[in-house]
């Protein structure tokens, strides 16, 4: 084997089309692109959405609604998740270690669902005034 005899494998190499090159060639006259019209001329295309001058559906339709930014480092908790635990003292770190929020999350409050027995010291953690009451009650407390 020599340089000058390497081809490439059969089939592998297609030839580029060449449009717009007389009748013999099948893509001739209009070169595939029909009659008149925007997509038949040169550089003639419109960007996504656009409806040929009315009113594109994206803009007839009223803005609703707002999503918050934040809302993805806040995370909740239950009650029975925080029992389940069975710590004394638990703070975000040990909340994050056992899986129960995300690495991501600042934010972290416990909500009333479920019960709760042992009594549990909170560090640096929210509750709603329910969940509060019910650690209270079982002797925990929150700082």
């Amino acid at each position: 084997m020599q340089l000058n005899t390497i081809k490439p494998a059969a089939g592998s190499k297609h030839a580029r089309r060449r449009v717009g090159r007389g009748i013999g060639s099948g893509l001739g006259k209009t070169a595939g692109r029909g009659h008149k019209g925007q997509k038949s001329r040169s550089g003639g295309y419109h960007k996504v959405g656009f409806e040929g001058g009315q009113m594109p559906l994206q803009r007839r339709l009223p803005k609703r609604g707002f999503k918050s930014t934040t809302l993805k480092f806040n995370a909740e908790v239950t009650l029975t998740a925080l029992g389940q635990l069975g710590l004394a003292e638990v703070d975000m770190l040990v909340l994050k270690q056992a899986g129960l929020v995300g690495q991501l999350i600042r934010v972290v409050k416990v909500i009333k669902s479920g019960e709760i027995s042992t009594a549990v010291k909170l560090n640096g953690i929210g509750a709603t005034a329910g969940a509060k009451a019910a650690i209270e009650a079982a002797g925990g407390s929150i700082a």
